[in-house]
């Protein structure tokens, strides 16, 4: 894949790359509505070839040292970083982000290859104090066997990178599954493994219509792992399949992530971290700050700064290196942010700035928003936006601020701007968040544990507990006499 053209692409299963005999599923780039590529719309077939391969590939590579497996990790991650602005252009193309955000998520992905790479070498057994003479107690670390990793569209590099690595470096085998609005990123990616010389059926590639994937993956035994970026209710349907067999599940489902800003923050730090976590990727992102708290003293200072800020954001097509907001995935998401700003003017609300769809070269945009003067009874303020739209609500007290931050199902990412360190812990230590940025907009980072909390996920994906979750423990009793 020299480039991205509007031609048919293969998916990959056991080293060979196949699917030119199936029917297609047509990839566009949302600045434009042009075609960009197909891919192949593969079903139970193809995923269970694919599951014949990872089982029959697991039994060799499982048994390889952890540092012959970082060997290939490695190999990928330099290949990676080799090929990044190839991969951008790729995702920008086919997903619409910009493309310095493209270029970073590249690097943010490849640097989960690179962690586990190590990581692997770090799965350490142990030897328990024995309470009799004749016996021995250890307990030694397996892995779990062919996992299969489901990823959206939003990150399509970093999601599918950040399960392959520790479940790569642990001994696993594994199928991806990239969302069909943007798969052509883990077309290349796989281009990248084969090329890394991962050997066959250990990486496999399946496209296609997601339930008859899905549903293979669920009803076969020997896949021991389900790892899936995605909504909270396709999240569900998945615990729910998965109790037949007992399969292992992670899950980094959907967040609707409070922003605080109290009294005593930096207020022109406070803009830069809400610009940083609001509008990146157009909003599209699970930790993105989708409801915004300022205390009462900062509240005007706050908005005006904020929204000046705001107005300075370009929107445009990703390819163009000056743009900062790309488009929205596509009209049914457009749709979504239209009605939630339609609904927050109808209640009450003030639109500072932007507040509509932008007609732009038949691409699917909407102009960066800055609402005031919000509520409770806002739609925006209780769901999940996936837009560029930045409400902000005004808050009398911290213990306000953490009361209303709470009241609801999600539990992902929160953020709090305090100067006031007592303060600032105090509303942290009573957040019900897996990831809390103080002072900060964008705390993800390859080393450091991801996932949420109540229906925001089950486990933590990335640092040394990412690895966890593709390990088993057993309990051996050795018997000395």
């Amino acid at each position: 894949m020299d480039k991205v053209k509007a031609k048919h692409y293969a998916m990959h299963i056991n080293g060979e790359w196949i699917g030119d005999a199936l029917d297609s599923l047509n990839v566009t780039n949302p600045a434009n509505g042009q075609l960009v590529g197909t891919v192949p719309n593969g079903g139970e077939a193809e995923t269970k070839q694919a599951i014949n391969a990872a089982h029959k590939a697991y039994q060799s590579w499982s048994q390889l040292t952890a540092y012959e497996r970082s060997g290939y990790l490695k190999r990928l991650h330099q290949l990676l970083l080799e090929n990044k602005e190839e991969l951008a252009q790729i995702m920008t193309l086919e997903m619409g982000k910009p493309i310095n955000e493209s270029r970073g998520e590249v690097a943010y992905a490849a640097s989960f290859i690179e962690w586990f790479a190590e990581e692997g070498k770090r799965i350490y057994g142990e030897t328990i104090p024995s309470h009799a003479s004749g016996k021995r107690l250890q307990v030694w670390k397996k892995p779990v066997g062919v996992v299969a990793a489901i990823t959206p569209w939003n990150f399509p590099a970093a999601m599918l990178t950040r399960k392959m690595g520790p479940a790569l470096a642990a001994g696993c085998t594994i199928i991806m599954k990239p969302s069909g609005e943007s798969p052509l990123t883990a077309v290349k990616l796989m281009e990248l493994c084969e090329e890394a010389g991962f050997p066959n059926g250990v990486v496999n590639l399946v496209t296609g219509s997601s339930s008859k994937i899905a549903g293979a993956i669920m009803k076969d035994d020997r896949v021991r792992k389900i790892t899936f970026t995605g909504s909270t209710e396709v999240g569900k349907i998945l615990i729910r399949q998965s109790a037949d067999q007992v399969k292992r599940l992670s899950l980094e489902l959907g967040g609707h992530a409070p922003l605080i800003v109290l009294d005593d923050a930096n207020v022109d730090l406070a803009v830069k971290g809400v610009i940083a976590s609001k509008f990146r990727n157009a909003g599209q992102t699970c930790i993105c700050a989708n409801r915004i708290y300022v205390q009462a003293g900062v509240y005007d200072q706050f908005v005006e700064k904020f929204a000046e800020a705001v107005k300075q954001l370009k929107v445009g097509d990703g390819t163009d290196e000056s743009v900062a907001i790309g488009p929205l995935i596509n009209q049914a998401g457009l749709d979504k942010v239209k009605y939630h700003v339609q609904d927050a003017v109808a209640k009450g609300a003030t639109v500072v700035t932007g507040g509509e769809p932008i007609t732009q070269d038949g691409g699917v945009f909407f102009a960066p928003t800055v609402i005031k003067d919000v509520d409770q009874s806002m739609v925006v303020m209780q769901e999940e936006t996936f837009g560029p739209v930045a409400p902000i609500q005004k808050i009398a007290t911290e213990d306000e601020a953490v009361k209303l931050a709470n009241e609801t199902p999600y539990g992902l990412a929160a953020y709090v701007f305090s100067e006031n360190v007592a303060k600032g812990t105090r509303v942290i230590e009573q957040l019900d968040f897996g990831i809390v940025g103080w002072n900060d907009g964008a705390p993800s980072a390859a080393q450091v544990p991801f996932g949420g909390m109540k229906e925001s996920g089950i486990g933590r994906e990335g640092g040394h507990e990412g690895i966890d979750a593709f390990i088993e423990s057993q309990y051996v009793s050795i018997g000395m006499e």
